[in-house]
């Protein structure tokens, strides 16, 4: 192995070890774990003790169980990987051209009046609310799980781009023309870098969105995912994979975010501080 190929094996770890430290380190405080200790003994105790119905709140233990069967027989990760198959690809898809959309509008006066009013009209309609109608375009499966995916994630980072971009301090915009700054340099060097922040908290927004959308077009269309998992178990009366599968999401989800936090932290740190 040359030594550029160990520089960057090193590089690899150092940063997963930051992004872990930085992840995991609020979860593991001190002050957090004095809240989160009790909480998972009375989860325990309360329906052990007869507290509240075991039946309808299964004790720690047994979710606990629960997972360890679902883990090693294999089921949930195939279920987790075809939910973040779906998920990804329709966050993509979001991403790649909610915030060009926003840049655009956010940069230029014309656009916006044309296009604006158009998703101000659209965005207000609950993403759920487009279910029946999607099943009618695209029936059930992957394009139709895909789109309502797409569309939980694409309203929130258009409009926080479109937003970042239009706040983009003037005197940035005016000391990089008196250097004769074209507007495509001032587009790509000062107004998307000075919005970066922002635009990648709208991503965040956006995988929230998203995961509530991919559980919905589950739970309505396919045969596979954690949302399918979800309702499958609902019709059972399987409580306990039910709170595994809102645990996973939201361990997904964290997860997801602290990433973003990660990369928020690499990409605009001249932000930090402020």
């Amino acid at each position: 192995m040359n030594r550029y190929a160990t520089t960057g094996i090193r590089l690899i770890l150092r940063e997963a070890g930051y992004f872990f430290r930085n992840a995991l380190g609020s979860i593991f405080s001190r002050e957090f774990l004095t809240v989160l200790v009790p909480l998972l003994a009375l989860w325990e105790l309360l329906p052990r003790l007869g507290v509240v119905p075991g039946t309808l709140v299964p004790p720690l233990s047994t979710v606990s169980a629960t997972f360890w069967e679902l883990l090693t027989r294999g089921r949930l990760l195939m279920h987790i990987g075809h939910s973040m198959g779906k998920f990804f690809l329709g966050l993509g898809i979001a991403i790649v051209t909610a915030i060009p959309v926003g840049v655009l509008m956010g940069w230029n006066l014309a656009i916006r009046k044309r296009v604006l009013p158009l998703f101000q009209l659209l965005s207000p309609v609950p993403p759920p609310a487009w279910v029946p109608v999607t099943i009618i375009l695209f029936g059930i499966g992957l394009p139709m799980q895909t789109f309502l995916i797409f569309l939980g994630a694409f309203y929130p980072i258009l409009f926080n781009t479109y937003q970042a971009i239009k706040d983009t301090e003037p005197r940035y915009l005016a000391s990089a023309r008196v250097f004769g700054a074209s507007e495509l340099t001032l587009i790509l060097h000062v107004y998307i870098w000075h919005a970066l922040g922002s635009i990648i908290m709208s991503v965040k927004t956006g995988v929230a969105m998203g995961l509530v959308m991919l559980v919905i077009a589950e739970m309505y269309g396919g045969r596979s995912g954690l949302g399918y998992m979800l309702v499958e178990a609902k019709d059972f009366f399987q409580i306990p994979v039910m709170v595994v599968c809102m645990a996973v999401l939201g361990v997904i989800g964290w997860f997801l975010i602290e990433v973003l936090k990660f990369l928020e932290l690499k990409l605009s740190v001249w932000k930090i501080g402020r």
